[in-house]
């Protein structure tokens, strides 16, 4: 493999020497630049590896280098240097098109972690995602997790409850130069608050009753890779103060520590709830707001996928080993049918269907659609004239909506619904919801 090429943009003598010194020692050959129109001359006569531009430069700025660089050298990746605690600007890189970001005075373990992961990104972006579909709505989001995998910026994936927020961040992950890390899932709203910031932050044996040993903290098991912060709009509001740290400075205090430990992990995060609107009326913290939603992307609704919900279905019965096939009644139903539940739902809806169909051909009957699809916010009640079947359809679908957000940990959904654990278990058993 040849000798990698980096290319060294600061007008400060003791920096570049710093960064040539620091890149050599990683066996990576170094060529300097000292102001803005020097590094275009140098990007268009020669090919980088990798780019590193101080923020501040006699003839512009980095962010003029980097929006430049995003048209005319998409491939090479670039980091800029800012100012300590500069982090509008920052944030302002990362949207430019900026892979990362690394603050003065430089930290040089931060800043040979940025360097690896730059020279992981030609091998890591050369796979297609596979996300499933042939709508304009898809092909859009393909572009759009190929375009974020090559960053280290933080992603907020918004969309509805069972659209597929984190196959979106699996893929982002994978993608991406940490997907030979690790990748952590956490489900926000699943951890109760009085043990959340020891799951998160680990703690040290005899930190409080119970702490009968060490623990490792979720985000330092996301260490050289990917935390997914799944429903981050159930943090309470204390633990986004601590997570907002964590975000900028790359470290974190282990329950009864007395110090800091360096943490470098991505952080992506989603919720099927309107954050803006949270920020608003003070249920969000708006700093964090800004800093987990440096790149959003959309997921979009089962329903605005038109036909792809028909390629989804076959997909999904060859996944299941079957042999049964879809009538065209049922095809016509399912791609007319509004999916509150999105591709989740579709999934359980033909598992069901290939369980109990006998004939080996799945009709409309067989799909057990609802009778009148419910929105996310406003379940809407069955066509059913009798109050009581009403109030239990209501229910019904309460308790389904919890038991999917908590990925079918009872404890955690009977707290989500107000209720104790034996309640939920009555409910279930009562209302025929299967496990």
């Amino acid at each position: 493999m040849s000798q990698a090429t980096a290319l060294v943009i600061d007008d400060e003598p003791d920096i570049c020497e710093l960064l040539t010194l620091t890149l050599g020692g990683m066996d990576i050959n170094t060529v300097s630049a000292a102001d803005v129109g020097g590094a275009k001359a140098l990007l268009g006569e020669q090919a980088f590896d990798l780019c590193l531009t101080d923020m501040r430069l006699p003839d512009g700025d980095g962010l003029e280098l980097v929006e430049w660089m995003q048209v005319n050298v998409p491939e090479v990746p670039v980091a800029v240097i800012t100012a300590h605690g500069n982090v509008e600007t920052a944030v302002q890189a990362l949207k430019l098109g900026a892979f990362d970001f690394i603050s003065k005075p430089l930290d040089l373990n931060h800043l040979r972690n940025i360097i690896e992961n730059a020279l992981k990104l030609e091998a890591a972006t050369d796979g297609k995602s596979q996300l499933l579909g042939d709508s304009s709505a898809m092909h859009e989001l393909r572009d759009m997790v190929e375009r974020v995998a090559r960053s280290q910026a933080p992603v907020h994936i918004s969309g509805e409850s069972g659209t597929g927020k984190e196959l979106v961040a699996r893929l982002i992950h994978d993608s991406g130069p940490r997907g030979d890390g690790p990748f952590v899932p956490v489900n926000c709203g699943a951890i109760p608050a009085e043990l959340m910031e020891s799951e998160f932050f680990g703690h040290r044996k005899g930190s409080f009753t119970g702490a009968v040993s060490d623990k490792t903290g979720l985000i330092q098991s996301a260490d050289g890779g990917t935390m997914f912060l799944d429903e981050i709009a159930d943090l309470p509001l204390s633990m986004q103060v601590k997570l907002l740290r964590v975000i900028q400075e790359k470290t974190v205090r282990p329950v009864g520590a007395s110090g800091e430990q360096s943490v470098n992990a991505r952080i992506l995060s989603a919720t099927h709830k309107n954050l803006s609107d949270m920020v608003a009326d003070g249920e969000f913290r708006e700093d964090l707001y800004y800093r987990i939603n440096v790149i959003e992307l959309h997921v979009p609704a089962l329903r605005d996928r038109g036909d792809d919900v028909v390629l989804l279905a076959e997909h999904i019965m060859k996944r299941l080993s079957t042999s049964t096939t879809l009538d065209i009644g049922a095809r016509h139903a399912l791609v007319s049918y509004a999916f509150p539940g999105n591709v989740r739902e579709l999934e359980n809806m033909l598992e069901r269907a290939v369980t109990l169909c006998s004939s080996g051909t799945i009709s409309e009957s067989d799909l057990h659609m609802r009778t009148q699809a419910p929105t996310e916010t406003n379940p809407a009640l069955s066509t059913n004239t009798n109050l009581g079947d009403q109030v239990e359809d209501v229910q019904r679908q309460a308790i389904i909506e919890a038991l999917e957000k908590t990925r079918y940990n009872k404890t955690a959904a009977a707290k989500l619904l107000g209720l104790s654990f034996r309640q939920l278990r009555y409910r279930i058993k009562k209302l025929n919801i299967e496990a």
